[in-house]
């Protein structure tokens, strides 16, 4: 495309927190999508490798971290320069986004992210305990300061690919199951219709299922760790508990599986690492495949979204979480810094477009145990495409840089939203903003299920009578 469609105005100053590979992404994505003033432009990080492409576009570049300390006097007289309404980008790792979020929200600025991130220190805090370091304790912290203050001014929570993007692949792919079933269903306007169709349609669970083939030129050198995407964001959710929303119809759980004592009760967690957790999974170009069990707020929210309740307790919720085969280099890299206790390498590399040889992020959502056994709704995108559609980014980033953009067009559109997930907010409107970065956009079904070719030579502690038990999920 050449023509690329403007999506709104920004009235006020724009100030993106991060300029890392999602931070870059985002640059050519807001100049073409936005009427905004660009000497009001502004990005903060605390790394300034790449401040040349902000200096050539003549975007004020502030080489600085934010802190808990100092984040309220760097933040506010940035965001509300000038006339307008400001808008917060925050694509930043180890800042809180509750404390930013609420920022901005005084301030009367939109505010969009990609995560509910904390302060530094969160994920390795060794004095709390596995439970308070989950992102089912993140995104509670998100809700309640919903309750505290609902309505106002418009901040779209975790709004990237995942969470964020896969949310809308949920609902599209729930209507196109129930359309091959033969229901007859009109769209659902409330959270409570979603859960119903969700629960009539049969689904018990759902993969956010996603197989990164991006091939590198050269092989992943020792003490190195090597992503497609932020090192630091991967390491981080990789170090947290396995989590997983938890559906109503499981009837085993692990023995080293905890509840939650307060909020939704919509999830449970492992006391082990995501990022050494396997599940077994499916997608389209692979096929089945080992993923990992990476905790990520989409399990939970996608979890508590379509939870059916009846005189306040659950009768219906599927299981939900993240099944993530990511590139070659990344699984050595976890294989590497797992054998070595855990300790992250020093040295951390992401792969830029023009180091990527070939490979697709095949990043999508697989709806399992309905009538038609499984399906796999996703985007297919691959590094050449990426490299045709936007700079500075490779597959994985777009995937996440695009959800961003959706997320921003929707808060200009609706400004008074108060504090808003991805699976709140209009989902054909995201989806139609995104599409043109996604690559080819698929719906698969597959006879393919857990129990295929098990037992095998070893006998196995597997639940025969319901392939789409956990107990048959989970690597063990």
């Amino acid at each position: 495309m050449t023509n690329w469609p403007v999506h709104g105005r920004i009235t006020g100053p724009i100030v993106m927190i991060g300029f890392g590979s999602i931070g870059k992404g985002m640059l050519p994505l807001i100049e073409r999508h936005f009427e905004y003033d660009k000497s009001r432009f502004v990005v903060i990080d605390p790394n300034d490798a790449d401040r040349h492409l902000l200096d050539e576009r003549g975007i004020k570049f502030v080489h600085a971290a934010v802190t808990r300390e100092n984040y309220r006097d760097l933040l506010a007289p940035l965001l509300t320069a000038g006339a307008g309404q400001g808008f917060c980008v925050n694509v930043s790792v180890d800042i809180s986004s509750r404390a930013v979020m609420e920022l901005c929200r005084e301030l009367g600025a939109l505010y969009v992210d990609t995560v509910a991130e904390p302060w530094a220190g969160f994920y390795f805090d060794k004095s709390a305990g596995p439970g308070a370091r989950t992102n089912y304790a993140l995104r509670e912290d998100i809700l309640d300061a919903r309750r505290q203050k609902p309505g106002g001014t418009t901040a779209v929570s975790c709004c990237g690919a995942n969470p964020g993007m896969v949310s809308w692949f949920v609902k599209q792919a729930l209507l196109n199951i129930a359309a091959d079933l033969g229901m007859k269903v009109e769209e659902p306007k409330s959270r409570e219709e979603w859960a119903r169709l969700m629960q009539q349609v049969g689904v018990k669970g759902i993969h956010i299922a996603e197989r990164d083939t991006q091939r590198a030129t050269s092989e992943k050198p020792m003490g190195v760790f090597v992503n497609t995407w932020s090192v630091e964001g991967f390491v981080s959710e990789g170090v947290q508990p396995a989590e997983l929303g938890w559906g109503t119809h499981e009837t085993w759980m692990p023995e080293n599986g905890r509840t939650h004592e307060k909020g939704s009760q919509a999830a449970i967690y492992l006391l082990q690492p995501g990022a050494n957790t396997r599940v077994r999974t499916w997608c389209p170009t692979p096929g089945p495949q080992y993923g990992f069990l990476v905790t990520h707020n989409e399990a939970i929210s996608i979890a508590d979204f379509f939870t059916v309740r009846e005189n306040g307790k659950a009768v219906y919720r599927p299981t939900c979480h993240y099944a993530y085969h990511p590139c070659n280099e990344a699984v050595l890299s976890l294989h590497e810094m797992f054998g070595d206790a855990g300790r992250v390498q020093e040295k951390h590399h992401i792969l830029t477009e023009n180091e990527i040889v070939d490979g697709v992020d095949e990043l999508g959502v697989l709806l399992y145990g309905h009538g038609k056994n499984a399906y796999w709704y996703g985007s297919q995108l691959s590094i050449e495409e990426t490299r045709k559609l936007a700079p500075y980014q490779n597959a994985t980033g777009l995937q996440v840089t695009s959800a961003v953009l959706a997320g921003m067009v929707w808060a200009l559109e609706n400004p008074d939203a108060g504090i808003v997930e991805a699976d709140e907010v209009d989902f054909r409107r995201c989806l139609e903003v995104q599409t043109p970065y996604l690559g080819p956009v698929v719906g698969v079904y597959t006879d393919w299920t857990p129990l295929d070719g098990r037992p095998g030579f070893f006998q196995e502690d597997i639940d025969t009578s319901d392939p789409w038990q956990f107990r048959n999920v989970l690597v063990r």
